[in-house]
């Protein structure tokens, strides 16, 4: 079987090796960079393919090999795994758009790795058991896979659902409508929100043009459709991309009226929120608060080291989304935002994307 994919699914297949390379799991702050007291040693790396689990167990010098669906155990040194993600890594770094590597296929099929992205339905690419030398216990945990030897992934996904309405308080005629709407320029969307302030117009937020998205927003804080809302016109109108920077702003302009002498109100909604995102919300699902990712992040930098942030360290994974996202503009004829509508509405798309 041929295995063909991008820099990002390569990277899932690279974790996989990295870890059984290493041994343990470095946790990072929110810079990328390791906290060197903080090791987790691993116990098990489990993959679900469509066949049902690997499991990968260490056992120095080797890693024993085992399929739920039965079959021989295979044992492969722990050497081998190490020249595997040594050449993969260089592999990925010379990579252009999606290709297969011939060289790796048979060591992949000896360890039973059939598919670039294992199968799964959550947010977590792969499950690690790991030793928590703080608390003395080995839990099992999903984690979500973060390449950045590749483009920037997405936080959040752009679709119809992350979509917010606003109105304009202006009541166009049809020509007006086809002028604002016919402003084609490199930033199309922030130069007819100005025209719509030109004719004395201002977004207000009315809703979430998905009611589940607006109802799981909610969830997580009643005013947070608001709080988001207020942070795509900033970005929208050009004031910056980053969600740190936004947020600067938002403190001077607080749109809540709250008493932020005391408490960081809007860093602490923001920083849930993506968390929430990381670990399980979905915009189009029904949110119950149930995390996929119940471990957290696994971050592969440019040097191709591993960088972990784990749920139990929920201020270092919290500090880490905030300072490496930033706000992004999706197609806006796929998602049908960036107009004037019939009923003088104009629609912003929320998409977050690691820098």
């Amino acid at each position: 079987m041929t295995l063909s994919g991008n820099k990002g699914e390569w990277s899932e297949v690279y974790v996989l090796l990295k870890l059984l390379s290493d041994g343990c799991l470095h946790l990072g702050d929110a810079d990328l960079k390791p906290i060197e007291d903080i090791v987790y040693p691993i116990v098990t790396v489990l993959r679900e393919y469509s066949n049902g689990w690997v499991h990968y167990i260490p056992d120095h010098p080797d890693i024993h090999i085992s399929r739920d669906c039965g079959g021989e155990e295979v044992i492969i040194s722990v050497a081998q795994f190490t020249r595997s993600a040594s050449q993969l890594f260089e592999y990925i770094q010379r990579l252009k758009g999606s290709s297969s590597m011939p060289e790796l296929e048979d060591f992949l099929s000896k360890i039973h790795c059939l598919q670039l992205k294992a199968k799964s339905s959550s947010k977590a690419d792969i499950h690690i058991q790991i030793h928590d030398p703080r608390i003395g216990v080995q839990p099992t945990l999903g984690f979500s896979i973060k390449s950045r030897l590749g483009n920037s992934a997405t936080l959040l996904n752009a679709s119809g659902a992350t979509n917010f309405v606003f109105t304009t308080g202006l009541q166009l005629t049809q020509d007006q409508q086809i002028q604002i709407n016919s402003i084609e320029v490199k930033s199309k969307i922030q130069e007819r929100i100005f025209e719509i302030e030109k004719l004395g117009g201002n977004l207000v937020f009315e809703r979430c043009e998905h009611s589940c998205f607006q109802s799981n927003l909610m969830m997580i804080d009643t005013m947070m459709p608001l709080v988001m809302s207020e942070v795509l016109k900033l970005y929208y109108s050009g004031k910056g991309s980053r969600l740190v920077d936004l947020l600067a702003i938002i403190n001077q302009t607080n749109p809540l009226d709250l008493d932020l002498s005391t408490h960081h109100f809007y860093e602490y909604k923001i920083k849930k929120l993506l968390v929430e995102i990381a670990l399980g919300l979905q915009p189009n699902k029904v949110w119950d608060g149930v995390y996929d990712a119940t471990g957290g992040y696994i971050v592969v930098k440019e040097t191709g080291d591993l960088i972990c942030y784990h749920f139990y360290d929920r201020n270092l994974l919290e500090d880490y989304l905030l300072r490496n996202t930033k706000l992004d503009t999706p197609s806006s004829s796929r998602h049908g935002f960036g107009t004037i509508t019939s009923d003088n509405r104009f629609k912003l798309n929320l998409q977050i994307r690691f820098i």
